[in-house]
């Protein structure tokens, strides 16, 4: 009926979920820890795919996984069986955030909610996450979806309920519109017949699912005769898309280290290149799980096989690198070539959906293989990481022989031709870390099931991400440089900014920290005018962040992500950047009892090494 009768039109993606743990297996389908860009990333993503026609859906997205769910299988605990205890402050300040955007702001058409319990309650059953906040507060438009057989999950491997008429009653009537499986087929007439479940409760459900159906034109007779219906095979793959693919990679792509500016290599004075590793010559790698089909692939060994002749070696047979093989041949491909480029790091096998990382160092021998080869190398040593998570790579931050690390993530079909561009100079690279790379001792006594984000000194817990965890990092989030250097100048932003209160002032409010409920939020921003000067001598992207310090105390993080904006600056001129704050959702924290409040007092903004006091 749509999409050459292969595939329907709703879309059960983005994952929106925190990258709260670096050991997590289905982080590389999430924009990383900070909850502001991943809500942004998720806004953006929903809009794209459902378009701007108003109520009509070009096709219908869904954020997901509601909520708290970041462990899929650690140490003997598993997604169907994971309780995520988390508090009110956490929930309201870290992981329902991008899902809130995603309804409020991007005005998604579906939110699936999760195998895991939230304090004891399955997601998929619990009235309060389902129909209290999402429908109730945030006034979700479109319809609610269980993960698949979550509800056969809650029954058969939680035992949540008695009788599974009874796990059904229970979905339907917290607010479940869709269940991906069998189950609530099975047993909802049971439900009703029991007399677990009115009809009435059946036909809310049918509401909101034959509603989004409605919006995506699939009453609408032919769908040839719709605005979308004429697309087809002939619009996949086609050049423009296949240059976006491209574009894309190239900015994902970052540049973690360049000691001494050995990078970009240069096709005058690099003519040979040893391409050596894992991942050097891979092609499903590149796009991770949860990816669609390439129109073509370009491998790392491709890529840079453009720009000079290539000595390929393996080294490890993969991403495991496990056993005794010897590394002779890739010493002496290093040896003989003009540079070295060692392509590294991890793929599905290591982490994944239901597989969760053990610890953070390279697989296997991949250290000694980097290494090794870099004491050999006749010229630089570029190491290449491919990885959804951070990797712990303090060891070659810390060898003078590696003279610069690139993370790619998984850089997609195009990948190993954004690689290449970015090694040889034709693409200056101006990615951010999404998160923090922590070194392993981050992890060894910390477990993964422990959903805090606040550290806690009294027990030692770290805290997590780069808003609560004070500890030593590989490299921070929002880390990335470039083939160029930029400086920042403050322009103009205002020394004061004034909160309306509503009528309705309590003593709740104590003059210190006031209530957002109880702010005349409605355009109250904070603006700043910032000068960004390209002050070296390559054009490049810059992305500007703009970082918040609460006033002390507050229940507040270390510091807030509050805007981000990327502009293109050639060398040697500048570019003025307008950045608007909302104070409200930006400059405002989450009390222990998950209310947020404004703090009044001076707020810290940095960006880079400027900085401003704005009083509220």
């Amino acid at each position: 009926m749509f999409n050459g009768g292969v595939a329907g039109l709703t879309y059960w993606s983005p994952n929106v979920n925190i990258l709260r743990d670096p050991r997590w297996g289905r982080g590389q389908e999430t924009p990383g820890e900070d909850p502001v860009v991943v809500g942004k990333y998720g806004v953006s993503y929903v809009r794209g795919l459902q378009g701007n026609d108003g109520e009509r859906l070009k096709v219908a997205a869904c954020c997901k996984h509601y909520t708290a769910y970041d462990v899929d299988n650690w140490n003997g605990v598993d997604r169907y069986h994971f309780n995520a205890k988390v508090s009110k402050q956490d929930m309201e300040d870290t992981f329902n955030v991008p899902f809130k955007m995603c309804v409020k702001e991007g005005n998604v058409a579906s939110i699936m909610c999760s195998y895991n319990q939230v304090n004891g309650i399955p997601t998929c059953a619990d009235p309060k996450l389902l129909k209290k906040i999402i429908r109730g507060r945030w006034k979700l438009d479109g319809y609610i979806v269980a993960d698949c057989d979550s509800v056969d999950v809650f029954y058969n491997q939680q035992h949540y309920t008695s009788t599974p008429e009874e796990a059904a009653a229970d979905a339907i009537k917290a607010g479940l519109d869709l269940d991906c499986g069998p189950f609530l087929g099975q047993y909802t007439e049971g439900a009703v017949k029991k007399g677990l479940l009115n009809e009435k409760d059946i036909n809310n459900a049918l509401l909101n699912t034959l509603t989004v159906q409605m919006r995506l034109g699939m009453f609408d007779g032919e769908p040839s005769s719709t605005p979308y219906g004429n697309l087809g095979p002939n619009d996949v793959c086609t050049p423009a898309h296949q240059e976006l693919a491209l574009d894309a990679a190239r900015q994902g792509i970052v540049l973690l280290k360049n000691q001494g500016s050995q990078l970009p290599l240069s096709t005058l004075h690099h003519h040979s290149i040893a391409v050596i590793g894992p991942n050097s010559n891979v092609t499903a790698t590149m796009i991770g799980n949860y990816a669609g089909v390439p129109c073509q692939y370009t491998t790392p060994l491709q890529g840079i096989g453009r720009y000079a002749s290539t000595i390929y070696q393996q080294g490890c047979a993969n991403v495991a690198c496990a056993g005794d093989q010897p590394f002779d041949a890739a010493l002496d491909a290093a040896r003989q070539a003009d540079a070295t480029v060692l392509v590294m790091g991890l793929d599905l096998s290591i982490e994944a959906e239901s597989r969760d990382r053990t610890g953070l160092l390279l697989p296997g021998r991949q250290q000694e293989l980097v290494s090794k080869v870099a004491a050999a190398s006749k010229g630089p040593t570029i190491l290449v990481l491919m990885s959804g998570g951070p990797i712990d790579v303090s060891f070659a931050e810390n060898d003078p022989k590696i003279g610069a690390i690139v993370w790619a993530g998984y850089p997609g079909q195009a990948g190993g031709a954004a690689i290449s561009d970015v090694l040889f100079g034709t693409t200056n690279p101006g990615g951010k870390l999404p998160m923090t790379w922590y070194p392993q001792d981050y992890v060894t006594n910390l477990p993964m099931t422990d959903m805090a984000m606040r550290s806690n000194k009294l027990t030692g817990y770290p805290g997590r991400t780069y808003r609560f965890y004070r500890g030593k990092v590989v490299y921070p989030f929002g880390h990335g440089i470039s083939y160029t250097n930029f400086a920042h100048t403050i322009v103009s932003a205002p020394a004061m900014v004034s909160v309306p209160l509503g009528a309705s002032r309590n003593e709740t409010n104590s003059g210190k920290a006031v209530r957002v409920t109880q702010a005349r939020c409605n355009g109250l921003s904070l603006g700043l005018q910032v000068d960004v000067k390209n002050i070296g001598s390559v054009d490049g992207a810059h992305t500007l962040l703009v970082y918040s310090e609460p006033p002390a105390g507050y229940w507040a993080p270390i510091k807030q992500l509050v805007a981000f904006e990327k502009v293109f600056v050639a060398a040697g001129s500048q570019e003025r950047v307008g950045i608007d704050i909302q104070v409200c959702k930006l400059m405002s924290v989450v009390d222990g009892s998950g209310n947020r409040r404004i703090p009044m007092g001076a707020h810290i903004l940095y960006i880079g090494d400027e900085k401003h006091l704005p009083q509220l």
